[in-house]
């Protein structure tokens, strides 16, 4: 295995007077799962395939291991890739697709056979290999693009959106697959998805990418709770954090009429801020109903709002709740009782807030 080094590395287009990817720096260390995120049009994809050599580096340099790839061919880099498209051979059977990699490098068929019954174990293809394409279900043959992958032992996985052709019951099945097989193997992978809950559940570190620029790289659980910026904050999370324009005046925000209070410990980071528009940021599960045990302790954060709809998820109720002339959704247990048009008191947990500059700085 090894760690991949990205060295201000960056890519433009031909005609293009911006650079796609912007100056990008980052280690991915041996054996991480890394996953690269992002809106469609961030970079995350391209960048993917610089690593693979499918992309031209317009500057900067790539290194696997200790070697400089920018000039290397895909074959030459020791890196497999997994696609969004399965691209299996139609007229081979599982066992063909398989060993077809190692045929053409010349691998004896003992060695074929001895790699491939390995990877069928590992993936649960053993009674699989003698169908084709056609008779198997969508995560059967994206177990088999990996297994095509994973056959060759290679120094790197890269893999772009794999499962997103696959139905939402299935993906859940299948990100417990990849981190189960990660963890198996000890392979460095490197994984582009636009869904931040894969991003939050597989990887070890995440690359939050937008406009070309990466935002953040840390731990999903730090990036949850610590966000960058304002994008990062919006980004990740389901439902999205909840975003308020407010101006702050003596410790509190103020918006619509509706004046919330800071904690003393956040005030003295702010100071220099009084006075300035701010958004207030807060996830929908820190929107408390009053009798919530967390909600006792808060003091001058209660809010009057509408309750518009409601979305019953079973274990919990999204509200969408009028607030002035915004909206905050609230997730909230059912044995909150609310109903269309409502007039609801809600608390909102000061503690868990963030603060963002008009710019998209965390304040805090």
């Amino acid at each position: 295995m090894a760690q991949v080094v990205l060295k201000d590395v960056t890519k433009r287009y031909p005609g293009n007077p911006e650079d796609t990817v912007k100056p990008t720096s980052l280690t991915i260390h041996d054996k991480e799962f890394l996953i690269l995120v992002g809106p469609s049009g961030c970079g995350k994809s391209t960048t993917l395939r610089m690593i693979a050599g499918l992309e031209d580096v317009t500057s900067g340099q790539i290194l696997i291991g200790d070697r400089v790839v920018n000039d290397l061919p895909p074959k030459d880099r020791d890196i497999a890739m997994v696609f969004q498209n399965y691209a299996l051979y139609p007229h081979m059977n599982v066992y063909d697709n398989l060993s077809f990699g190692l045929k053409l490098r010349g691998v004896s068929k003992d060695e074929i056979r001895k790699k491939v019954n390995e990877v069928a174990d590992v993936l649960g293809l053993e009674q699989l290999l003698e169908r084709k394409p056609k008779a198997l279900s969508g995560g059967q043959r994206q177990r088999v693009a990996l297994g095509r992958a994973i056959v060759r032992h290679p120094q790197v996985f890269l893999m772009d959106e794999p499962l997103s052709n696959l139905d939402a019951k299935l993906r859940v099945q299948m990100r417990a697959e990849l981190n189960k097989l990660h963890k198996r193997l000890q392979t460095t992978v490197i994984y582009v998805t636009h869904d931040q809950t894969e991003a939050m559940t597989m990887g070890s570190r995440i690359v939050v990418f937008n406009g070309g620029y990466v935002q953040q790289v840390d731990a999903p659980q730090t990036i949850y709770d610590s966000p960058a910026n304002k994008f990062v904050a919006g980004f990740i999370g389901s439902p999205s954090m909840n975003f308020v324009g407010c101006r702050l005046e003596r410790g509190h925000l103020v918006a619509n009429g509706v004046k919330v209070g800071l904690p003393q410990d956040k005030l003295k980071g702010l100071m220099s801020f009084e006075g300035s528009d701010v958004d207030l940021g807060i996830r929908p599960e820190d929107v408390l109903a009053p009798e919530a045990p967390a909600a006792a302790a808060i003091q001058n954060a209660a809010v009057d709002t509408t309750v518009e709809v409601i979305e019953p998820m079973g274990a919990e109720n999204y509200l969408h709740l009028r607030v002035g002339d915004g909206t905050l959704i609230a997730r909230m247990p059912p044995t909150v009782k609310a109903s269309y048009g409502q007039t609801l008191r809600i608390v909102l947990n000061t503690q868990k807030m963030h603060v963002f500059a008009r710019d998209g700085k965390t304040l805090f």
